[in-house]
């Protein structure tokens, strides 16, 4: 189970984590969170049918992660007419999009938060199969943030990233894209029948 999920007999996964994995991921998703941002929670005495319709930004985030976890819905630089459909979708989507990411991470905060450590300091984290699905998610805007800071892109067949020296101030990030991406897809293994 080391390094990787495994699935549970009554659904869910669990994974090992030492303390060093598991304060990185812990910070890691706190510092999504910090990016995300906070959410616009709506007064007390304010009406839910109001807060429900409320409308978000309709202008693409300046930040290149930002924008990576909140794209576009259209092409906006074909037309004028895709550019307001884009503003349009994003205007009543946004905010449920952000709020979901904010649970996603804050499930990650939450679940490792709650860990009992071992002897040597780690433990296993055991996820319900609805906790599994806030982790996917996750550890998906995680490698997207981490993903658009390196600049790594789909095209990207040189595998350049990958071959960091050591000394290079990149490659701890590398490094941990390639470990969520490792818990992703073992965790994406865990959900499948």
């Amino acid at each position: 189970m080391a390094g990787h999920f495994e699935a549970l007999p009554r659904g869910g996964a669990a994974v090992a984590l030492d303390e060093v994995e598991i304060a990185i991921l812990r910070s890691l998703a706190v510092q999504l969170l910090e990016l995300i941002g906070p959410g616009d929670e709506p007064a007390e005495d304010a009406d839910p049918l109001a807060a429900l319709f409320a409308e978000g930004p309709s202008e693409p985030p300046a930040d290149p992660a930002l924008a990576r976890l909140f794209p576009e819905a259209y092409a906006s630089e074909e037309s004028d007419e895709l550019r307001a459909k884009s503003a349009e979708f994003r205007r009543f989507t946004e905010n449920d999009l952000r709020a979901r990411k904010r649970t996603d991470a804050l499930a990650v905060v939450h679940g490792l938060d709650a860990l009992s450590p071992k002897g040597d300091g780690g433990a296993v984290l055991k996820l319900t199969a609805e906790d599994s699905q806030h982790w996917l998610g996750a550890l998906n805007d995680l490698r997207l943030t981490i993903g658009t800071r390196l600049e790594i892109t789909d095209e990207d067949e040189s595998g350049e990233l990958y071959r960091l020296p050591d000394d290079d101030p990149r490659k701890p990030m590398v490094m941990a894209y390639l470990w969520l991406g490792v818990l992703q897809e073992t965790l994406i293994e865990t959900l499948m029948p």
